[in-house]
């Protein structure tokens, strides 16, 4: 029997109409790959409550207590998508040699696991399972989609490309994550900073079959924000570089004002002043949220408060 202990964590918030489905179809696929050895049979799945207000916490006690490769950890309290999946991650690296990361909703094609466990076996400490194509996503989720991995690479996030947190992470580099001491998580950008050799499962994404969507447009814009921000101080500088340039800018229009005015034309140029006016004011507020936003991150950081804390780690 192969004796690759691997590890599924999943975290989970407001859970319970999907937990029964998720729970069926990864215990089917952890005794299959048990049976054929494929990995060894301490191989567990973890379900990690981010402080949900439904049911979920008990449906995933109920598991724990029916199935024998069911694990659960209970957060505290809420603390979001990237620390939950963190505390998971951390919590059972000492246990398996491997953890894969994947949502509860299962869009990520489940199929990919043992491809990317053969990946592992070939040596890669990291495998990324990214999809092969969008398809089944609504026009204005492609767009959005396109546009966050675009926005974030022209910012200098190094991220994969169609790639969300559906992951293998060896125990090696699991230890090297836990070195990452921020606060403000960002792990798709993070991961790759790990290095080590690294593979790429490409799967097709499915649809959500029970519950809704956890990323929303409003949440999906604050992730992109925190990933910048997290991972790149490209905004500040092309603030600076825009601070130059009308900097020039103005110098050129002193120049023309002057020989407006020295022309006799000067009630002429009220509109452009205007337009100066509004524009440069709306450059400053939004050069002042921006370093806001730097700052306030810096400000949780040196705090250094705790990224989650665990309340119950439950299994057989």
């Amino acid at each position: 029997m192969k004796d690759t202990v691997i590890y599924l964590v999943v975290p989970c918030y407001n859970e319970e109409k999907m937990l029964p489905i998720t729970q069926k179809a990864l215990s089917e696929l952890l005794n299959d790959m048990i049976s054929r050895e494929k990995i060894s049979q301490k191989s567990r799945m973890v379900f990690v409550d981010d402080g949900s207000k439904d049911n979920t916490w008990q449906i995933i006690e109920r598991y724990c207590s029916s199935d024998p490769l069911v694990k659960g950890v209970k957060l505290s309290r809420n603390k979001g998508h990237q620390n939950a999946l963190l505390a998971g991650l951390m919590t059972v690296k000492a246990e398996c040699d491997a953890a894969i990361s994947l949502d509860a909703d299962l869009q990520d094609d489940i199929g990919a696991i043992e491809k990317m466990i053969t990946e592992y076996e070939n040596g890669c400490e990291i495998v990324f399972g990214v999809r092969s194509k969008r398809e089944k996503d609504t026009l204005f989720k492609r767009a959005t989609a396109r546009g966050f991995y675009k926005v974030m690479r022209f910012m200098g996030a190094d991220i994969i490309y169609d790639h969300a947190d559906y992951r293998l992470m060896s125990r090696r580099a699991l230890d090297e994550l836990e070195n990452f001491k921020e606060v403000n998580l960002f792990l798709r950008g993070i991961v790759p900073m790990i290095g080590f050799k690294t593979g790429t499962v490409l799967y097709e994404r499915g649809v959500r079959t029970q519950g809704e969507s956890k990323y929303p447009l409003k949440k999906m814009i604050a992730f992109a924000v925190d990933g910048i921000t997290s991972l790149s101080i490209k905004p500040i500088r092309f603030i600076t570089f825009l601070g130059l340039f009308i900097l020039f800018a103005s110098t050129a229009i002193l120049i023309y004002s002057l020989v407006r005015h020295f022309m006799g034309h000067t009630v002429w140029g009220w509109t452009s002043l205007m337009v100066s006016i509004w524009a440069i004011g709306g450059l400053q507020l939004f050069a002042i949220g921006v370093v806001g936003e730097y700052v306030g991150k810096i400000y949780l950081e040196t705090k250094a408060r705790p990224k989650f804390i665990v309340d119950k780690y439950i299994g057989n």
